[in-house]
């Protein structure tokens, strides 16, 4: 039988130490799962992997793009045999108006937001339904329930990523494959927002950005579900957030 430390995890779409990405890979290397960290920022990936190994669990990292399908071919080739687990939490935040936008713009927000999140998905299920089940998981917005003025772009990407991962979690639920989506509603207190936008993370306060470890409270949360008591979608956000 494969022993917990064997499982492995892959996560695309890390960034900053203080990111969903890289709390999460910290989470589940702590549960005994040899993480496999993804994303475009090859020195960023290394240092995250060596506190992670510091800390006395197993880490690996691969520069890869989730729009390019050759990337995320070797990049689960990587994981092998063992893929208990795989979080797509890659995104772009692309507001614009419709009439003032690029067809280049557009698309390119949807092939973050959608089409990789298909080629992820396609090879996770390619490797999990031999094995006899995983976890499969979607990171969402506000933006995959309800079209919102100036973010036409992302909202499409969002939404269409939302249905893929429920078409996903009905196609293979008989196969032992747990998909889930957790909507994200509102600002993440990490780096991003706060060297981005200082001034709109300085307006919302600590208790109008949401927790990064209670956002993967989520996550662990669906992870350790019985198959008898799934979940598909999670929603999280502040006792702020209007909704």
């Amino acid at each position: 039988m494969t022993s917990e430390r064997t499982k492995r995890a892959i996560i695309m779409g890390v960034g900053p130490e203080q990111g969903l990405g890289a709390r999460l890979a910290r989470r589940f290397a702590g549960e005994g799962l040899h993480v496999i960290v993804a994303g475009r920022t090859g020195e960023s990936l290394e240092t995250l992997v060596e506190g992670i190994r510091g800390d006395g669990g197993a880490a690996t990292s691969v520069v890869a793009d989730a729009t390019r399908e050759e990337d995320v071919l070797q990049l689960f080739d990587v994981a092998g045999d063992d893929l208990a687990l795989a979080i797509y939490n890659a995104g772009n935040n692309t507001p614009g108006r419709i009439a003032d936008m690029e067809a280049g713009y557009f698309e390119k927000a949807w092939r973050v937001g959608c089409f990789g999140g298909f080629l992820f998905g396609r090879e996770a299920v390619r490797r999990m339904v031999p094995r006899g089940g995983g976890t499969l998981l979607f990171t969402g917005a506000s933006a995959s329930l309800r079209g919102r003025a100036g973010f036409g772009a992302f909202n499409a990407a969002k939404a269409g990523l939302r249905t893929l991962a429920q078409a996903m979690a009905k196609e293979y639920a008989a196969d032992g494959v747990h998909v889930g989506h957790v909507v994200i509603d509102g600002a993440i207190g990490g780096d991003k927002i706060r060297e981005a936008v200082p001034e709109y993370a300085e307006k919302l306060g600590e208790e109008g950005l949401i927790d990064l470890d209670g956002i993967v409270d989520g996550y662990l949360f669906l992870y350790r579900q019985p198959r008898r008591a799934w979940t598909f979608e999670l929603d999280v956000r502040t006792s702020k957030e209007r909704w």
